[in-house]
């Protein structure tokens, strides 16, 4: 557990830093605003490109070796993000870091519920989130003090040593893998291929919208998905199990619950990062301190409701929690020169306790749903909902950048034109926070075979 949960902290601790950096990155670099995206979105996109494989590699030969390996690429490359000499290196480095948080998201949840009996697995898994949201808690208020008073790269110094302290700590107290029998051990890949290339189709063409070879790659990222998906039904042992979602309607519809609400709330940290530092003139160390209120109700509920998810049904907590975010979305939209800090902060509360409702009775809901030989596969296609949905999230973004900013970097664009784009991000975030709704509710029970 404790393992699990430092590294969780780890990589979220990361992540919310450097968006309140971002500011500060793109002056060091001279970046443009569609470039600056990129710092976020290519973490994102390696992450997502590997956590399938990766999980179904955990499943055949071991969760825990993989796990150990995602640490040390993910230190490594921590450290040459922090002595990168250029906006592009920073994004090549960034990168690899993905891939080895790829390797340690899609194994840390089935390590843990591998670990644990069921009757706790809302508990521990309750924790896990917990320590994700500690991470993000964090993450901006000593990334914006970092920032201020250190310098950006601080911030990736200080992930590759606590990169360097979990990965002593896992190679010291983690056990070794338990001999894997499976019969037919080859995974056949053709279809991650056409996967991979519709990805990187679909988040590199955002990014050249609104020029004609951006809508010709994301148009030809459609067909590249729809391949990978016949392969892999086609498959005898496939990446993806898609029977999964085809045939058991509480995975799949829990499964696209969660990518919906991350599409609709991983957004959130970066247009407010730049909110508050631009239109507001906080400093990065006074955003940090406001944005730090979601992170903090995710922090201190999640355990409880994940707790409360092992008796009551989880589907009435995540949808609760879906509808509370939505509102949030929906108030976003309409932030001004003059909000104050206390509305914000309000509203920042309200979202971080919906996000606590619906995280982990969603876990605790994707996790019940499969057997105990499909553990890495299930994690690693939770892992993928949730970087996914924030690779749409960061798309989404950058399709509004792209189509209104005009190649300028954010400190050239009026104040004006860019609460436009942030009004018309949370427009479509909330729409689709709404249809998730249905999917939370409609998902159906889970079905108890033990006393809890």
């Amino acid at each position: 557990m404790l393992i699990v949960a430092v590294t969780s902290f780890m990589g979220t601790f990361l992540v919310s830093s450097i968006n309140i950096a971002l500011p500060a990155i793109g002056k060091n670099f001279g970046l443009n605003s569609v470039m600056l995206s990129w710092v976020v979105t290519s973490f994102l996109l390696s992450t997502a490109l590997f956590l399938l494989p990766v999980g179904r590699w955990g499943d055949l030969t071991g969760i825990r070796r993989l796990y150990k390996t995602g640490l040390i690429i993910f230190t490594l490359s921590s450290l040459l993000c922090g002595i990168a000499g250029s906006g592009f290196w920073l994004i090549f480095f960034r990168f690899l870091q993905g891939i080895g948080a790829a390797f340690t998201n899609t194994t840390g949840q089935a390590i843990l519920v591998s670990a644990f009996p069921p009757k706790h697995r809302g508990r521990v898994l309750g924790i896990s989130v917990s320590a994700v949201y500690l991470g993000l808690a964090f993450g901006p208020f000593v990334g914006g003090f970092m920032t201020q008073h250190i310098g950006w790269r601080s911030i990736f110094l200080a992930a590759a040593a606590l990169g360097i302290l979990s990965t002593i700590i896992a190679f010291l107290f983690l056990e070794k893998d338990e001999p894997v029998i499976v019969v037919g051990r080859k995974i056949n890949l053709k279809g991650i291929g056409f996967y991979m290339l519709g990805l990187v189709g679909l988040v590199y063409g955002a990014s050249c919208i609104p020029g004609t070879s951006g809508w010709l790659m994301m148009a030809a990222a459609i067909p590249a998905l729809i391949i990978f998906w016949v392969l892999e039904s086609r498959s005898a042992l496939p990446v993806i199990d898609t029977k999964l979602f085809t045939n058991n309607r509480l995975f799949a519809y829990s499964n696209v619950a969660a990518l919906i609400n991350y599409s609709a709330t991983s957004g959130i940290v970066f247009f407010l990062s730049l909110y508050l530092q631009k239109i507001q003139g906080f400093s990065p160390r006074e955003a940090g301190t406001i944005l730090i209120a979601q992170p903090v109700m995710m922090a201190v509920f999640s355990p409880v409701v994940g707790r409360l998810s092992d008796r009551i049904q989880p589907r009435y907590f995540a949808t609760l929690g879906m509808t509370m975010c939505s509102m949030g979305l929906i108030a976003f939209a309409f932030f001004t020169y003059t909000t104050p800090v206390w509305l914000i902060v309000m509203i920042l509360i309200w979202v971080g306790l919906g996000f606590a409702f619906f995280s982990s009775p969603n876990m605790n809901t994707i996790m019940s749903s499969v057997d105990k030989t499909q553990y890495g596969l299930a994690s690693g296609s939770a892992a993928s909902m949730r970087v996914i949905g924030q690779i749409i999230s960061m798309t989404i973004v950058t399709l509004f950048f792209a189509g209104l900013f005009d190649g300028k970097a954010i400190d050239a664009v009026s104040d004006t034109l860019f609460l436009a784009a942030m009004k018309w991000g949370f427009i479509s975030f909330s729409l689709l926070s709404i249809a998730g709704i249905y999917f939370s509710y409609n998902r159906g029970k889970i079905i108890r075979n033990i006393p809890v």
